[in-house]
């Protein structure tokens, strides 16, 4: 059975962690090249993808990739090894935009961003579709339905992203999870029925 890309996702973020942690996790040349600038948002794109692979704290990894190896292999296997990671990347490249949205119009102050975690709720948000009646244990006591875990994660970020000083990209999270959200209803519609033809003599 084939590796799945979750899971080579899941190392390349593992081994970027390295790197920061090996060259300075907060100021270190891999951080300060890769991490998301709101100043160079439009001049430096790439960040928006680059600052996807880094994280903050061993814990801030720890709780994306518990996440991506529960939740990743099971939206894989349903949509595809190449739509899953443009569930991810697409769900990353929204959370950016929101996130980026609030600075302009002032909601939140202009801080740098990184983690995978916009691109998580896009992968949280598109199984909440597919599999509604799946269940999760937040906080790994409390049971719920993912389309349930949904609705709550819409509204927990939806005012996240008023509060400039909680330190948390809730509008990047918000944004992963519409566009999670979308894309697993775009999957959900059913295959093309094909048809046989009888030619009666």
């Amino acid at each position: 059975m084939a590796t799945a890309y979750s899971h080579y996702l899941l190392g390349l973020i593992a081994v970027v962690f390295l790197l920061q942690v090996a060259t300075g996790l907060e100021n270190g040349v891999i951080t300060s090249s890769l991490i998301l600038e709101p100043a160079t948002f439009f001049s430096e794109p790439w960040r928006i993808i680059t600052s996807m692979l880094l994280h903050g704290s061993f814990f801030h990894l720890f709780f994306n990739g518990f996440a991506l190896l529960m939740f990743g292999p099971l939206l894989e296997q349903r949509i595809g090894r190449k739509n899953f990671i443009g569930v991810f990347l697409a769900a990353g490249v929204i959370g950016a935009l929101l996130y980026y949205a609030t600075i302009v119009i002032g909601i939140i102050p202009p801080l740098p961003a990184l983690g995978a975690s916009a691109g998580i709720y896009g992968i949280l948000g598109a199984l909440a579709v597919l599999f509604p009646e799946l269940k999760l244990f937040l906080f790994g006591l409390i049971p719920l339905k993912m389309k349930y875990a949904a609705v709550l994660w819409f509204f927990l970020e939806l005012f996240g992203s008023f509060n400039a000083y909680s330190g948390i990209g809730s509008a990047a999270h918000l944004g992963g999870l519409l566009l999670g959200l979308a894309a697993g209803f775009y999957f959900k519609k059913p295959p093309t029925q094909k048809y046989e033809v009888q030619f009666i003599e």
